[in-house]
């Protein structure tokens, strides 16, 4: 399950213990819109971590933080630092590809 969080419940979790995979979008994204489904399908898979998504429109702070200027992108945090990010729609599979390489 992927759950929508905003800067606070961000922060804390990407300064845990677990990676954290997290979708950044917005809502008049249409790559974004096609992109949900299969972040929701891979964090089946990737027990692992846990997956969010921040839409940056609602939290404009967390897009400044990391320089995000296109979306959807997709970034893996392990200990609050960007280990690796996707930016763009990815199939499963590609997904399925990244987080493997990156987890």
């Amino acid at each position: 399950m992927v759950n929508q969080v905003d800067i606070k419940e961000f922060d804390e979790l990407i300064n845990g213990d677990k990676k954290v995979v997290c979708d950044f979008f917005a809502t008049w994204c249409g790559p974004c819109k096609m992109l949900a489904p299969v972040m929701e399908q891979v964090s089946e898979s990737f027990t692992d971590a846990v997956f969010v998504k921040v839409d940056i429109d609602e939290n404009a702070e967390l897009a400044a933080r990391y320089g995000i200027m296109s979306i959807p992108l997709v970034a893996v945090f392990e200990k609050g630092e960007i280990k690796a990010k996707s930016l763009g729609y990815m199939s499963k599979s590609e997904a399925e590809a990244f987080l493997k390489e990156n987890l």
